[in-house]
């Protein structure tokens, strides 16, 4: 008998507490609280996914609460696109989804992605719409989604065989390679060319820009304080082939690409000059910022910065590097090459350096040696070089006739190193190379 009196009471206790959990009310002060009350999405461009966000919904209080229906205000025309509990909000019935319930002390997670319609603007525009819960209690509570999408043009696998001029105020996004063939010109001005995945540029012809941004087309966060933009890797990057000659790069950025340019090797010819760059920055690459074999080439007041690779490397030719700023502060590794690498050899190959020359330029970062000349065994192999009224980080060399007017930089100066410039946040990965007051590189490098 007391076996059965003492099993009723277990499921009687049982019972109650099922009871207790699965109720719910209708009071107007049950309320459901919220991860964030506004869902802030990254900018996307026009017609093109956005990652998805998430958030969640609590239930606090003591008792559950049913959600009759969440719907988004204006239905399906701002382009966001909402997961509630595991159920997508139908647009077919008006963007919303029904008879959801969150028990006490429960939670829902919500999921929010945008594909924005186009908006026929040339600048980013903000869409903006309300995901409501509407309570059995008649309650409506709601968490504000909004984000900015920008119309832009979209250019595939595009082969350039005649002289072509880009020129756009919308933003173009690249998808597969631009390649320019040997008899064409590919002329690009006050243009923002976003490049997916490890799409680039390869020239053949000849290549010529002027105020143009190059970078890759995500605009959304790696983590909360990391824009994908200050990742390196996140496109391809320019590549010039040994028969271009005659390119030529005016106030052109390229940031955060697997490597910056490429030039290949050809046969050397002092009065051809492969490449010229003026008032350029290659910044944040995960190869070399500029790789050059047997190429005659000028490089003018520039800024290099930030690569794993090294920030300039020559394999012989004609480099006349004038007014730089090579900056070797790459974040993502130790194991980061210099800001300039110059040597007359490449795979056991010769590869005569016929001059290099430096002026008015800042060369430092982090490591001892920013400088690192290679030369071959062989002396008989042309190795020629001149560095003159520059700020140099390697060790000081007074006997080499071929140093002129140098800073030499030690790591026990006061102002060496990152504390030239305005802005090092090895934290957020910002980077400012403009010189600080306080630096001794004055009238040096590229914002002299």
């Amino acid at each position: 008998m007391m076996k059965r009196i003492f099993l009723y009471l277990i499921i009687l206790v049982g019972l109650c507490a099922c009871s207790d959990d699965d109720s719910f009310t209708t009071s107007r002060s049950a309320l459901l609280t919220f991860s964030v009350d506004t869902v802030k999405l990254d900018t996307v461009f026009s017609t093109v996914g956005s990652s998805t966000y998430t958030f969640w919904a609590y239930n606090h209080g003591s008792k559950g609460v049913r959600i009759p229906r969440v719907y988004l205000k204006q239905r399906n025309q701002t382009g966001f696109r909402v997961n509630v509990d595991g159920s997508y909000l139908d647009n077919s019935l008006g963007s919303q989804v029904s008879d959801l319930e969150v028990r006490r002390g429960d939670s829902i997670r919500v999921l929010v992605e945008l594909t924005a319609p186009l908006n026929a603007q040339d600048v980013a525009q903000q869409v903006k719409d309300d995901l409501v819960f509407q309570l059995e209690s008649g309650v409506e509570q709601q968490v504000c989604l909004t984000g900015y999408a920008w119309d832009a043009i979209p250019l595939r696998n595009l082969r350039v065989s005649n002289d072509t001029l880009i020129e756009s105020k919308k933003p173009i996004v690249v998808y597969g390679d631009i390649v320019v063939d040997t008899t064409a010109t590919l002329t690009i001005r006050h243009t923002q060319l976003f490049f997916h995945d490890m799409a680039g540029i390869t020239v053949y012809g000849r290549l010529l820009t002027d105020s143009v941004l190059m970078r890759g087309d995500r605009m959304d966060h790696m983590f909360d304080y990391l824009p994908y933009d200050r990742v390196s890797g996140q496109w391809g990057g320019i590549s010039i082939g040994g028969s271009s000659t005659g390119n030529e790069l005016y106030r052109t950025e390229l940031r955060s690409g697997m490597y910056g340019i490429r030039c290949d090797s050809a046969l050397l010819d002092a009065d051809n000059r492969r490449l010229y760059m003026e008032q350029c920055v290659v910044h944040n690459c995960k190869g070399h910022g500029l790789e050059l074999y047997n190429a005659c080439v000028g490089v003018v007041d520039c800024q290099i910065s930030n690569t794993l690779g090294d920030c300039v490397v020559a394999y012989g030719g004609l480099v006349d590097l004038n007014g730089c700023t090579l900056a070797q502060f790459y974040p993502f590794s130790a194991d980061r090459g210099v800001s300039l690498r110059f040597l007359n050899q490449y795979d056991g190959a010769d590869y005569p350096l016929k001059k290099l020359s430096c002026t008015n330029s800042i060369l430092t970062g982090y490591e001892e040696n920013e400088v690192v000349k290679v030369a071959a065994a062989d002396t008989t192999v042309t190795f020629d070089y001149a560095f003159d009224t520059c700020l140099l980080r390697t060790p000081a060399d007074s006997v080499d006739q071929r140093f002129k007017n140098i800073v030499w930089e030690k790591p026990s100066d006061e102002i060496q190193g990152k504390k030239h410039f305005v802005l090092i946040d090895e934290k957020n990965f910002k980077y400012d190379f403009h010189l600080d007051s306080l630096s001794t590189a004055k009238g040096m490098g590229c914002y002299r």
